[in-house]
C-alpha cells in the first residue's frame, strides 16, 4: 500500500487490496473513501470487497465514484464534506491516487491559498500545478 500523507487528517493511495484494509487500520486510519467506480479495469478489486473488509475492521467507509477526466467542482465539494464528516485520519483511494488528491484540492479552493494547495499536493508526490487556474477561479467564485 502506497500511502501518501496530504495532512494529519487525510492520506491518498492508489488502489488498495483487501489485505491493505487491515494495514490501514493498523496504521491508525479510521475511515476509507473510495473514489473509483467499479469496473474501471479488469484487475480492479470491487468496492464491495473493500467495504466488507473495512467493516470487519470497524472502519467507516464511503463510496464516492468519480469518473476520471470528468471530475466536477461539485464532486470536489462533496469530497470535502465526506472527509470532514468522517473520523480521521481518512485514507482515500482511486486507481493512482491522483483523482483523490484533485478532489481534495477542489475542496480546498477558497479555503486556503492556491499556492499552499499545490505545495501540499507536491509534498504528497502529486504535481497539481496545471490545476492552479481552476483552483483560482473556484476560490474567486466562492469568495
Amino acid at each position: 500500500m502506497q500511502v501518501r500523507r496530504v495532512s494529519d487528517e487525510l492520506a491518498v493511495s492508489p488502489q488498495i487490496s483487501v489485505a491493505d484494509v487491515a494495514e490501514a487500520a493498523a496504521q491508525g486510519f479510521k475511515a476509507i473513501v473510495c473514489n473509483r467506480p467499479d469496473g474501471e479495469s479488469a484487475d480492479q478489486i470491487a468496492f464491495g470487497e473493500i467495504e466488507a473488509a473495512a467493516r470487519a475492521k470497524a472502519l467507516e467507509i464511503v463510496w464516492q465514484p468519480v469518473i476520471s477526466g470528468q471530475m466536477s467542482d461539485d464532486e470536489g465539494v462533496r469530497f470535502g464534506e465526506i472527509v470532514e464528516g468522517l473520523p480521521g485520519p481518512v485514507l482515500a483511494y482511486c486507481r493512482s491516487g491522483t483523482r483523490c488528491i484533485m478532489l481534495w484540492a477542489l475542496s480546498q479552493a477558497g479555503r486556503q491559498p492556491t499556492a499552499d494547495i499545490i505545495r501540499q499536493a507536491a509534498a504528497a508526490g502529486y504535481d497539481l500545478s496545471a490545476l492552479a487556474p481552476r483552483l483560482e477561479h473556484l476560490a474567486a467564485a466562492r469568495g
